[in-house]
């Protein structure tokens, strides 16, 4: 339950950033957003560690990733809140995409020995 509402909470701050909207929640959540999405991503490359240290790691790793989509926008004068959102969110796709690859090509590389 309440990974279903940290995913609703994530949702929410995307989309009011996403479409721009006047909302005092836009902030809060647009951030929360920021530090999850990444996070989860991350959190599950790192199956080898305990929770506490994967949970340190991959919120460490949520606020690197952040810094480094902002300082490349500002690098480049194209710096957008939505651009960094986008950006953000690609990221974070890409890298759990990857760790999904990863352990299909695992897990069917064991199969087959």
């Amino acid at each position: 339950m309440l990974a279903g509402a940290a995913t609703a909470i994530g949702t929410v701050g995307a989309l009011l950033a996403l479409t721009d909207a006047d909302s005092p929640l836009r902030g809060p959540c647009t951030l929360f957003f920021l530090l999850a999405a990444p996070a989860v991503a991350i959190g599950a490359a790192l199956r080898g560690l305990d929770r506490f240290g994967r949970a340190l790691t991959a919120l460490a790793g949520a606020v690197v990733l952040d810094m480094l989509v902002a300082q490349g926008m500002l690098a480049v004068h194209r710096w957008s809140v939505r651009g960094g959102v986008v950006a953000v969110t690609a990221l974070s796709l890409l890298l759990l995409l990857l760790v999904v690859g990863r352990e299909k090509f695992r897990s069917k590389k064991l199969g087959q020995e």
